[in-house]
């Protein structure tokens, strides 16, 4: 695999989405990214290839993902690319790519709302109650568990009226795998967790943490630790003034696909404050 398309650029944009939704979160960002002439991928999950109504009828697929199963999904992928292109996750799919680059894939990344690795200590108690609904009853580690609109509400679309919240439920909203939740609340009791990075990696690519000041599920300062553990490579972070957690999805989400680009194209190192 190459590094770079033509013009030392990357040509090509991996999307890669998170938790409780399908690639149908992206769909503004595709479109964004193929009018600036970039080629995009935007792959779903091993096994949630359907459609947000399918996958509410039968989320069996869903509840067999694990955080290995999905990041290794990714990597074969992206391996079969003819070079490396841009990584842009949200949320668990932050993760993923952190993850990825950790593999050397990936000409850049930028995780957004990123769901921590292995290391990050801080456990905001808005995130407790957000992951609470699957997190309280530990035979969810083998079902798919969706969230009630109240609870999507409350973990992604908070700084949003009811109307619009509801709205963006009905589009994009899927259950999740109980299975990848409580890999995460243990990612740090657990020696083998898939989950984990080399934080003094020399070779990494550039990394770009975007966070929503609003965001309950994975509020900004659990991005800003997440970012103040790499100790190699360029490292950068930003945060959005009035986001929440739907920062992909809410109004004003063009002003983030164009810093999480214009960083990628030319990634420069931020002091953590």
């Amino acid at each position: 695999m190459e590094t770079t398309g033509k013009n030392n650029f990357p040509d090509t944009i991996v999307l890669i989405h998170g938790l409780w939704v399908t690639p149908r979160s992206w769909e503004n960002w595709v479109k964004f990214y193929e009018a600036r002439g970039y080629k995009v991928l935007a792959p779903t999950y091993p096994g949630m290839e359907g459609e947000v109504d399918g996958l509410r009828e039968d989320s069996s697929p869903i509840a067999e993902l694990s955080v290995q199963k999905v990041v290794d999904h990714y990597a074969s992928i992206i391996e079969a690319l003819p070079s490396k292109p841009i990584l842009i996750g949200h949320s668990f799919g932050g993760t993923v790519v952190q993850l990825l680059l950790d593999r050397g894939l990936g000409a850049a990344g930028v995780v957004i709302d990123s769901a921590p690795v292995k290391g990050v200590l801080r456990v905001p108690l808005t995130q407790v109650r957000s992951t609470f609904p699957v997190l309280k009853n530990p035979a969810n580690v083998k079902r798919a568990v969706p969230f009630t609109h109240e609870e999507f509400h409350y973990a992604f679309t908070n700084t949003l009226s009811e109307e619009e919240s509801r709205e963006a439920y009905e589009r994009y909203a899927v259950a999740a795998p109980g299975r990848i939740l409580f890999e995460g609340a243990t990612i740090n009791l657990n020696p083998n967790t898939a989950a984990k990075v080399d934080f003094h990696k020399e070779d990494r690519a550039p990394l770009f943490f975007i966070a929503g000041e609003h965001d309950h599920i994975m509020p900004a300062a659990l991005n800003r630790d997440n970012a103040r553990k790499y100790r190699s490579g360029i490292v950068a972070f930003r945060e959005f003034a009035g986001r929440d957690h739907f920062i992909v999805g809410e109004k004003g989400w063009e002003e983030v696909a164009t810093a999480a680009l214009e960083w990628a194209r030319n990634p420069q190192p931020v002091p953590m404050q």
